[in-house]
């Protein structure tokens, strides 16, 4: 046997100086790369990529480019991609309590209450636990702030969602609104821009309003609200638990980090973006509708009677309804 092979022999049987191949994470998103959430999404990209050195890369697919962005958490737990980047309330059909891990819906005012909603004690836990129900592993939450809307119409007041057809992301959402007399048609977040070109829907809840613009759905309705009022998604890095125990401690502390990271630079990236874009837009004559206190409460109690009767459905739901209305009374949101 020569040096080198009785080298190499002797490096496997001891288990060093033979390297381990680099890992890579498939990830999908249903971002664009040219909206301002495509953009932070690849700045997790690099980060993971520099500061594993190399030793862990991400492939991501934007635009939900490899299936529909409601398939990509199934995708990610069935091995087709590794992690999915969208958002918990895309899953409700698997369990009601998923939407209160995705989108409160006329809950918290800004994101850092909700992240710190999250660090309350035995939180994570909850969280945790529905996700692994289903071969998964929530890693965090990236949130831009409260939603705008997009419409033909002007949306100035609770009256205006009156026979308002608008696309909606399935879930607790269409419940809500159409207590509110709206008429909401569930369809992808990537089909948003041609329905409301051909006319099919009136409006969208689509994302924040600099995304929205991203999206050019101001180039096709000349109508929006800001700030927002009914929406505060909260999307998720959440990756195939199998995947994510194969990672070494290191490889998942750089993503951890680096989903942390995300979620401040989200938070804080989307507070001057989305007032940019709303003074970009009120100089191009779109009408933008800031709702009253007054309705802006009729639609939080419309949201607020439909939590319970979310709760109810599963045990999963009703603890993680409780938890954040025992939380959200604490911070002095719900009053009664």
């Amino acid at each position: 046997m020569t040096i080198k092979k009785t080298m190499i022999c002797t490096a496997a049987l001891i288990g060093l100086a033979v390297p381990a191949a680099a890992e890579t994470l498939r990830i999908q998103t249903h971002y664009a790369p040219e909206t301002t959430s495509g953009k932070l999404a690849q700045g997790f990209v690099d980060q993971v990529a520099a500061d594993s050195n190399g030793d862990l890369t991400i492939e991501m697919f934007y635009s939900s480019s490899v299936v529909k962005t409601v398939e990509t958490f199934d995708a990610a737990a069935n091995g087709i991609l590794d992690c999915d980047m969208t958002g918990g309330a895309y899953q409700t059909g698997k369990n009601p309590a998923f939407q209160f891990v995705g989108d409160i819906m006329g809950g918290y005012d800004v994101p850092q209450q909700q992240y710190d909603w999250l660090k309350q004690p035995g939180n994570v836990e909850l969280v945790q636990a529905l996700y692994n129900q289903y071969g998964m592993q929530f890693v965090g939450w990236w949130m831009y702030g409260q939603e705008a809307l997009a419409s033909s119409k002007p949306l100035d007041n609770l009256d205006s969602l009156k026979d308002w057809k608008f696309r909606s992301p399935p879930g607790m959402e269409t419940e809500i609104f159409a207590k509110l007399g709206s008429k909401p048609v569930v369809m992808d977040f990537t089909e948003v821009f041609t329905a409301l070109e051909t006319g099919i829907i009136d409006g969208a809840d689509a994302s924040a309003i600099s995304n929205n613009v991203g999206l050019g759905l101001y180039d096709v309705v000349k109508n929006a609200t800001y700030p927002g009022f009914h929406s505060m998604p909260a999307d998720h890095l959440a990756c195939n638990k199998t995947k994510w125990d194969s990672l070494t401690d290191e490889q998942r502390a750089v993503v951890q980090k680096a989903m942390d990271d995300l979620s401040i630079r989200s938070a804080e990236t989307f507070a001057a973006a989305n007032e940019e874009a709303a003074k970009a837009l009120t100089e191009k004559g779109i009408h933008i509708s800031d709702w009253s206190q007054e309705d802006r409460a009729g639609f939080r109690k419309a949201a607020q009677e439909t939590w319970q009767e979310w709760a109810a459905k599963t045990p999963e739901a009703k603890s993680l309804v409780d938890s954040h209305i025992a939380y959200m009374k604490e911070i002095g949101l719900i009053t009664e």
